[in-house]
C-alpha cells in the first residue's frame, strides 16, 4: 500500500498537460479525417499494413510453438497477413483501390481461417462461438469493402476520425481529472504538515 508520499511522488509523474495535449492532437487529427477522409484512408493503409504485418508474425509464431491447436490454419494466417501487410507498406498511394481489395481479400480469407478454427476447437474451449462470430464478421466487412471500395475507403476514413475525436475528448477529460487529483494530494500533504 502507498503511503501519502508515495501516492504524491506516483501523481506527479503524469503530466496532467501532456494527456490533454494529446487529446487536443487526437481532435486536431479527427477533424482532418472527417474533412479529408481519403488522406485519413491513407494513414489508415499504412497502419494496416503495419498492424498485418505484426498479427502474421505473431500468429506464425504461436502456429510454430504449439501441437494441439490446428498448426495448418494458424500458420496459413500468419502468411496471408504477412503478405498483405508487405503489399499495403510498398504500394503508393494511387494503388488504394488495390488496397482496399486487398484488406477486404485479407479480412474474408482470414475470418474464414477463424470460423475453421472455431469449428475444429468446439470440443476443446469454451466459448468458441466468440471465435466463430469474429470470423463472420470479418468475412462479411471483406465481402462489403469488395462490394463497395470506394464508399469503403470514405467511411473507413470518417470511422477513423470519429473514433479520433471520441478518445480526444476522454483523453482531454481525463487530463483535467489528473490535474483535479494532483491538486487534492497536494492540499491533503499541506493540511498534514
Amino acid at each position: 500500500m502507498l503511503d501519502d508520499r508515495d501516492r504524491h511522488a506516483t501523481y506527479r509523474q503524469w503530466r496532467w498537460w501532456s494527456v490533454a495535449l494529446r487529446g487536443l492532437f487526437a481532435i486536431v487529427f479527427g477533424l482532418f479525417a472527417l474533412a479529408s477522409p481519403k488522406s485519413a484512408f491513407f494513414s489508415l493503409v499504412m497502419l494496416f499494413g503495419i498492424f498485418a504485418l505484426v498479427d502474421g508474425v505473431l500468429a506464425l509464431s504461436f502456429g510454430t510453438r504449439t501441437k494441439a491447436l490446428p498448426r495448418g490454419a494458424i500458420m496459413s494466417r500468419g502468411i496471408i497477413s504477412i503478405v498483405a501487410g508487405v503489399l499495403a507498406l510498398t504500394m503508393p498511394g494511387p494503388a488504394g483501390l488495390a488496397l482496399l481489395i486487398l484488406i477486404g481479400a485479407w479480412a474474408i480469407t482470414s475470418g474464414l481461417a477463424e470460423l475453421y478454427m472455431a469449428i475444429k476447437l468446439r470440443h476443446e474451449i469454451e466459448h468458441e462461438w466468440l471465435l466463430g462470430i469474429e470470423g463472420a464478421l470479418s468475412v462479411a466487412f471483406g465481402i462489403m469493402l469488395l462490394m463497395s471500395p470506394l464508399a469503403g475507403a470514405i467511411v473507413l476514413g470518417l470511422w477513423v476520425g470519429a473514433f479520433a475525436l471520441v478518445l480526444g475528448g476522454m483523453m482531454i477529460a481525463t487530463g483535467f481529472r489528473l490535474r483535479g487529483l494532483q491538486h487534492r494530494v497536494h492540499d491533503l500533504r499541506a493540511a498534514a504538515a
